[in-house]
């Protein structure tokens, strides 16, 4: 791969001592004129075994040992780490040196260089490692800016700002020494009881491959290495339970859960993949030659490395049973395509070394993984000598890791991330004289932030560091937003305790108020330590505790209530579609979130997100999504109807849009050509706004089932009042491809329609289209997108709000 790692501001050698005489400073694998390639084939030539598979594992030295997992089976599988033992042959990567426990950025770079001068010193080569951290919705660390989570990139529908949020999340990591980062998620939504689907961009694999690569542009833009997570089928595991089985047939996988990697893999680049824990009938994906070898580096041609999920190679002998001991669980990941082992050297250590030399794996697979790891160190800088980063010689506080500048870019991700799932012309609210604010996320910091936000993921079992960011609660942020309201505060219950006793004086507020925000939602926790997040799946749909409950009792006061909704998933509403004043979906929006939920509710922020997944009806109806073929919708076969109450791709804001004079410029074409559609959209409404154009199609006859609506496209297009575009769309026939009955992707003849939606659900214009010729025949190289082209026909402008 072409070196496009931009390094930070450095400040003089990582070691102030030479380099061994072992390592021969003129040897050509330290010359930087020489291709990465041949750099690395010539350093495996002077390498023993142990020091080749010394860079096959990264080691976790401030891994917890008091019981606060933050991985599966941490306590268990974390061992004691002998450094001095471990170093002379060299090392891999160091895992998580900033998100395991709280540490001022600058020390931290400190103690960082640091320990990478003694890595340096300790062995013959001199050989830094790779240093990664998790970034999932920001870069993990104290004091390091908290963005909205990635089902709230979603709810955005807006792959440009996405891509912004990743180059500063990238540009924090590289200033402090990290190399790799650990996001983003693109595992696609199958079951809404899955405690990680806050972590997932959404139910829909063109939404979720579209915002994922513009999130691995970013972040490999900066200099760090993105890696794709949990290929493949991690989100279909059976009744969404954190790493069951998964049993998907090949169509579903093919059509639904590898597509994102797919997309991402061709367009972006990235430079590392980590499998997924669970098994796909019956085959642990940890090892799986045919998924991360023949599909991933053979068909797709992915050049990067693969990194094990953590842990997932010994769980390959303790969870899985597929291997007799940790010998025979390396050997079958290498064989599979794993390069490297993480978090901590377990299977990759003494007994791999033991299999090498027993004759149970041939060591030309250890150099194949090997050249692929120096190849990316090379391309890193890791064997030219890099010196430290600029952070290692500041002060103490003095590296900003939560600048002005990322906190305005995490506020405008939030307000376009909101949803306003419903409005009877209550809001935006009109200075209202007394809100009464009740529920238990209504006064908690931690009420915006998912399971890998710092202070959620490590910083609660570190609770005399504080938060290390500003994290404003709810009934703060609406306090800042109306000065001149009396603001009452009441929890009612807490948020699954199921405490009842505090909701006679919640109704009581709220009988007494002009206005109710009724803040409910969820804790993010891990391995059951929340409401949602790893390992914090639910059972059912149902809000948790007495939320429920709470609900209805507020609505039985009579007052006008705002249901404002800080979650990790989608929840069944109760009576609230049909009796609440307005409902606002926000998905852990991250450290300005209740700024800009407080400012859709009065009016400042014109909202624009849509739903990334859809809100069910029933807390019982999973899993479903809205990807679904006649017999998985509401029909007369089956008393349980699964039509969700807010379908995939719903919102509202409070300027309207007209839709109208659809041409089908291009109606009919061959299984190897392109359709043109073309519509004008109006902001009719008072104020400017944005809309976000769908494109579905439905195959009305096809040789397998299929899904009745598909995304295959979206524009976001922002208009002053009275302003409005002509927007045109290219649609090649390859859009239309799905996995026939003989395994092949393929473009059938026959008619489409092609239908532009403001949801899932509500499509106001559609047209049908033929494609003729014969069955087609695709591969991963055929087209993925629609081709947008907008013509701006008006621009007045009667308003002067910003979308």
């Amino acid at each position: 791969m072409t070196n496009t790692t931009t390094r930070p501001e450095t400040t003089g050698p990582l070691t102030t001592e030479p380099p061994s005489t072992a390592a021969g400073a003129d040897a050509p694998w330290r010359d930087p004129s020489l291709p990465a390639a041949e750099r690395a084939v010539a350093l495996m030539a002077v390498l023993t075994l142990e020091e080749k598979i010394a860079q096959l594992y990264g080691i976790w030295i401030g891994a917890s040992d008091d019981g606060a997992d933050v991985a599966p089976h941490q306590h268990e599988m974390t061992g004691t780490v002998d450094l001095d033992a471990l170093l002379p042959q060299g090392l891999g990567q160091i895992t998580r040196a900033f998100g395991t426990a709280p540490v001022d950025a600058a020390l931290g770079a400190r103690s960082l260089a640091g320990l990478q001068e003694r890595i340096v010193a300790s062995s013959r080569f001199g050989i830094p490692a790779l240093v990664h951290e998790e970034c999932l919705a920001g870069f993990a660390a104290y004091g390091a800016t908290a963005y909205p989570v990635p089902l709230s990139w979603g709810a955005t529908f807006d792959p440009e700002l996405i891509e912004q949020m990743a180059r500063r999340i990238g540009a924090d990591m590289r200033s402090v020494g990290v190399h790799q980062g650990l996001a983003p998620v693109l595992d696609v939504v199958r079951d809404a009881r899955w405690g990680r689907v806050e972590e997932t961009i959404g139910e829909d694999p063109y939404l979720v491959g579209s915002v994922g690569t513009a999130y691995v542009r970013g972040l490999e833009a900066s200099g760090i290495v993105a890696t794709l997570k949990h290929f493949v089928g991690y989100s279909a595991s059976r009744a969404g339970r954190n790493l069951a089985p998964v049993s998907v047939g090949a169509r579903e996988l093919a059509d639904v859960l590898l597509p994102p990697f797919e997309m991402v893999v061709r367009e972006a680049v990235p430079r590392s993949v980590m499998n997924a824990y669970t098994d796909l009938d019956g085959v642990p994906t940890a090892a799986d030659r045919e998924l991360l070898t023949g599909l991933l580096r053979d068909t797709w041609g992915f050049e990067g490395t693969v990194v094990a999920d953590y842990f997932s190679v010994a769980f390959l002998q303790t969870l899985h049973g597929t291997s007799g001991d940790l010998g025979d669980a390396a050997v079958a990941a290498l064989e599979a395509g794993i390069d490297v082992e993480l978090p901590t050297v377990h299977a990759f250590g003494e007994p791999l070394v033991a299999a090498v030399r027993g004759g149970r794996i041939d060591e030309a697979v250890i150099d194949r993984a090997l050249h692929r790891v120096l190849v990316q160190k090379v391309e890193l800088g890791l064997l030219d000598e890099p010196a430290a980063p600029a952070a290692a010689t500041a002060a103490k506080g003095a590296v900003d890791l939560d600048s002005p500048e990322n906190r305005d870019l995490a506020r405008r991700i939030a307000e376009r991330a909101i949803v306003l799932l419903r409005n009877d012309g209550t809001l935006p609210l009109a200075a209202p004289k007394r809100i009464a604010v009740i529920g238990p996320t209504a006064d908690d910091p931690l009420a915006v932030l998912g399971c890998y936000g710092f202070p959620t993921h490590v910083g609660v079992h570190h609770p005399e560091s504080g938060l290390g960011i500003e994290l404003p609660t709810l009934v703060e942020a609406l306090r800042e937003e109306f000065p001149e309201t009396e603001i009452t505060l009441t929890a009612g219950t807490s948020i699954d305790g199921g405490e009842t006793d505090g909701f006679a004086e919640a109704v009581e507020r709220a009988a007494s108020a002009d206005v109710v925000v009724l803040a409910l939602g969820d804790r993010a926790g891990l391995f059951g330590r929340g409401t949602s997040g790893e390992g914090c799946d639910a059972e059912t749909l149902d809000l948790p505790g007495a939320q429920g409950a709470l609900l209805e009792a507020v609505l039985d006061a009579g007052t006008p209530t705002v249901l404002s909704l800080l979650a990790g998933r989608p929840y069944m509403l109760g009576s609230a579609p049909e009796r609440a004043a307005g409902i606002v979906q926000a998905f852990f929006p991250g450290e300005e979130g209740t700024r800009a939920l407080a400012g859709i509710l009065s009016g400042r922020v014109n909202p624009s997100g849509r739903l990334p997944v859809s809100v069910p009806a029933t807390s019982g109806a999973q899993p479903s999504t809205y990807l679904a073929s006649t017999l998985a919708r509401q029909n007369e076969v089956s008393n349980i109807d699964p039509t969700a109450k807010y379908p995939f791709g719903h919102g509202l804001g409070y300027a309207s849009f007209a839709w109208s004079d659809l041409d089908l410029e291009v109606a009919e074409t061959t299984t190897d050509g392109s359709l043109r559609l073309s519509l004008t959209v109006e902001n009719t409404g008072g104020r400017a706004g944005a809309e976000i154009v769908q494109l579905y199609l439905h195959d009305p006859v096809a040789s397998v089932v299929r899904p009745l609506q598909r995304l295959i496209g979206f524009q976001r297009v922002e208009l002053q009042p009275g302003a409005s575009v002509r927007l045109g769309v290219d649609v090649p026939a390859d859009l239309a491809a799905f996995t026939g009955r003989e395994g092949l992707r393929i473009v059938e003849p026959g008619a489409l329609v092609l239908g532009f939606g403001r949801s899932s659900g509500d499509l106001p214009l559609t047209a049908t289209v033929e494609l003729s010729g014969p069955v087609r025949v695709v591969d991963h190289t055929r087209e993925l997108h629609p081709v947008w082209t907008a013509e701006r026909i008006r621009t007045e402008r009667i308003g002067t709000d910003s979308p």
